[in-house]
């Protein structure tokens, strides 16, 4: 994997959505899971873009279903998180520990 290419707070959100959803993973269910979680609107040309440079990276990757009755025939594209993928949230979350670790929480505060 290439350590440079990081990810940014919405590709991390994204990414963990996609790994809640398993095979449910298609644009409108993770828009709906991180509005729901976050209280975050987040636009559909947004998360197409965010979900296309996960891709580029490698660290998501798509496919279509097979078309269902409910949506009239119609296939759905189904997104995964990689291996790659995996990895840079491991490694984001472990940074976040870390800095979580650090904070010195204010005694004024309580």
């Amino acid at each position: 994997m290439n350590r440079s290419q990081k990810i940014g707070e919405l590709e991390e959100l994204i990414l963990l959505a996609i790994g809640g959803l398993s095979n449910e993973a298609y644009t409108v269910s993770i828009q709906q899971l991180l509005e729901s979680t976050s209280g975050r609107v987040i636009s559909m040309g947004a998360l197409y873009t965010s979900l296309e440079r996960l891709g580029k990276k490698g660290y998501a990757t798509s496919e279509m279903s097979k078309p269902t009755a409910e949506r009239g025939g119609k296939s759905k594209r189904i997104y995964k998180v990689t291996y790659e993928g995996e990895q840079i949230l491991h490694e984001t979350r472990a940074v976040r520990d870390r800095l979580w670790n650090q904070f010195k929480w204010s005694p004024a505060w309580g």
